[in-house]
């Protein structure tokens, strides 16, 4: 069987760059070589695409500038119609031939931004080319928290009250969104970028002067800006399903430990002496132990101490939403459980999540490079399907006989 090159996309221009670097170094580490050779496609902050195998090495991302040095750009090139080639736009060396690959599937791991919001997956569908991961619409939607939220209330999936809006809404109009809060939500509330991931610009507020200062501090990351009312006694439980809207599964669930009112970024990814990179999740009777980077640096949970029906009843609802956004390969939903009252929000989907989930899937008897294979395998099944569907028909509408019969054509 021939080996397959995987354009491991990532980096992106994105406040979430670096961790979009963990989680897919950590993926082409996952490839089983044997089907897969990891060809890097790293998009800076600048937004230039460079490719080199000293990508895949998260020890030289600590000199940037060297890196930058080494590293060769590159631009995409659809031959034809379903095929992809990466070229390289600069000689390595004097006599050097600008190197062309071929990319059999792309690998995308970008987190936040044009990454995940459904415009590198709209590149890919323009380029016919297959790509890991959900689609153009579940991108989109799952980008969004108020869309999201919306959705789910319209299919009686249970959500927080919550009200949204835009800079240009709130410019001049500041006292009266305070107002529209306050009479609807009370406090305490949870501000967040309505289309930000890794609980970058998150902030929870107790009083009016705290929720202004927290809505112009989450409007530096985003236009759009959703107030949602806090959860009181509040766990925070997490579940990945793995699959298509045909077919799909739930994983363990989790529940992250954190020493703050909400899970930070910094809680996320800068744990430890040694900025959280190293560190695998806690599981029940469990040490910690030194591997992964990443969202697995976490202390967490797993699976999450909770009842059998309640687990039950949170992994269904994981599969709901998955089936609803029509999401595919992998998807990280996450819910907010209500200590006191045991009743179940849906918070947010994540449609490319953080280490790509690995830390649930390898309890829930899936290791790490069987879940980049089923990935794999799902775009390359969704591009067959999408490409035995008629796209064009064999009509030419501008041939000379046809255009005689055009509305408004010159005889």
């Amino acid at each position: 069987m021939a080996i397959l090159n995987v354009g491991v996309v990532f980096g992106g221009v994105s406040p979430e760059h670096e961790v979009s670097i963990i989680s897919s170094l950590q993926a082409a580490a996952a490839l089983d070589r044997s089907r897969y050779r990891p060809v890097p496609i790293y998009i800076a902050k600048d937004g230039v695409w460079l490719t080199g195998e000293r990508l895949l090495d998260i020890e030289a991302y600590k000199d940037l500038d060297r890196l930058r040095a080494e590293a060769v750009p590159v631009a995409l090139d659809p031959r034809a119609y379903g095929a992809l080639d990466l070229i390289e736009t600069r000689r390595t060396g004097p006599f050097a031939r600008l190197r062309r690959r071929r990319i059999d599937v792309m690998f995308l791991g970008l987190h936040g931004g044009a990454g995940e919001n459904g415009g590198l997956q709209g590149l890919c569908e323009t380029f016919n080319v297959p790509y890991t991961g959900s689609g153009i619409l579940g991108s989109a939607l799952g980008m969004d928290k108020a869309l999201s939220k919306m959705l789910c209330r319209d299919r009686n999936i249970p959500v927080v009250d919550f009200a949204a809006f835009r800079e240009s809404e709130w410019a001049d109009h500041e006292e009266a969104w305070l107002d529209r809060c306050e009479a609807a939500l009370g406090y305490p509330v949870v501000v967040k970028p309505a289309r930000l991931g890794s609980s970058i610009g998150i902030a929870k507020a107790k009083d009016r002067a705290a929720l202004d200062a927290a809505v112009e501090e989450a409007f530096r990351y985003d236009d759009k800006v959703i107030v949602e009312a806090a959860v009181q006694n509040l766990r925070e439980i997490n579940c990945s399903v793995l699959g298509d809207p045909n077919e799909a599964v739930a994983s363990v669930l989790e529940e992250p430990v954190t020493g703050e009112e909400l899970l930070t970024y910094r809680e996320k990814y800068l744990r430890g002496g040694d900025g959280g990179a190293k560190g695998a999740p806690r599981r029940r009777g469990a040490k910690r132990a030194e591997s992964a980077a990443g969202m697995a640096s976490l202390d967490r949970i797993i699976p999450a101490p909770l009842p059998d029906e309640q687990t039950r009843e949170i992994r269904d609802l994981a599969v709901r939403v998955f089936r609803l956004f029509e999401c595919a390969g992998v998807a990280r939903i996450d819910f907010m459980l209500d200590a006191a009252t045991e009743r179940v929000y849906f918070n947010e989907i994540n449609t490319i999540p953080g280490s790509f989930s690995f830390y649930l899937w390898e309890p829930s008897g899936v290791p790490f490079d069987e879940l980049t294979h089923r990935m794999i395998e799902i775009a390359r099944k969704r591009h067959r399907d999408a490409n035995g569907r008629i796209h064009t028909y064999d009509v030419n509408l501008l041939a000379e006989k046809s255009l005689s019969g055009l509305k408004g054509a010159k005889g």
